[in-house]
């Protein structure tokens, strides 16, 4: 997460995602909203009328990140609309520097509306990969939790079996890193994800890529973006 966040939203984000929990929609809504203000890539109908670009001062112009001592003040900042910055209407910032990814949300069609109140998205990109290679991604993943490092004992795996190739600590297995977990999430992502692709099938913005793995996947993509955007 960026260090832009308020660090008691930052601080309750990574503990709910740590505990495999699911962040809510209204305070991911918060921190994209806060993050592109931030970068000076979303701004307001501020009286100055001065339009923020990365070319320009505007990450010293910008509104200070919000710091929150309690949660109090952090209910208030989940509160109002997610776009709402006291001047009005949030305009996008057209410097096509000011670019973003964002990975795995939206995960249903009423949070890409939710979404669309904030940004546009000029693209929404669907990878295709079966079943049967994700779990057995799943089934060999290692983790060193103090550093983050990520292990798979089908590729990249550690130099020692269950030891971390820096620390030699010993690795672990996240808690919902189980097939019978998985299988009820992949179950639920099949039910959410048809209206999801098909709001943005409407919008003209979706493009689908098939692969097998990030060595087959990641080339597509970067074509992709060179065609549209380049």
């Amino acid at each position: 997460m960026s260090s832009n966040a308020p660090p008691l939203v930052r601080i309750k984000v990574e503990s709910t995602m740590k505990a495999g929990g699911l962040v809510s929609d209204d305070l991911i809504l918060r921190l994209i909203s806060n993050e592109l203000n931030q970068r000076g890539w979303l701004y307001s109908g501020h009286p100055s009328g001065n339009i923020m670009t990365l070319s320009s001062s505007s990450i010293d112009t910008a509104e200070p990140s919000q710091s929150f001592q309690n949660d109090a003040e952090m209910a208030a900042f989940l509160s109002s609309p997610a776009h709402a910055r006291g001047y009005g209407q949030a305009r996008i910032n057209e410097d096509p520097s000011a670019s973003f990814l964002l990975d795995g949300f939206p995960r249903t069609a009423p949070q890409a509306d939710r979404l669309d109140e904030i940004v546009p998205i000029n693209l929404a990109v669907s990878i295709k990969t079966p079943l049967e290679v994700i779990m057995e991604r799943i089934n060999g993943r290692w983790v060193h939790e103090p550093s983050g490092r990520v292990y798979n004992t089908s590729f990249n795996a550690p130099k020692v079996p269950g030891r971390d190739d820096v620390t030699g600590e010993p690795l672990e297995r996240r808690s919902d890193d189980s097939e019978e977990v998985y299988r009820a999430r992949w179950k639920k992502f099949q039910e959410t994800s048809e209206p999801l692709l098909e709001h943005y099938a409407r919008k003209g913005v979706l493009w689908e890529v098939n692969g097998m793995s990030s060595d087959e996947i990641t080339p597509k993509l970067l074509r992709e973006f060179e065609r549209r955007f380049v």
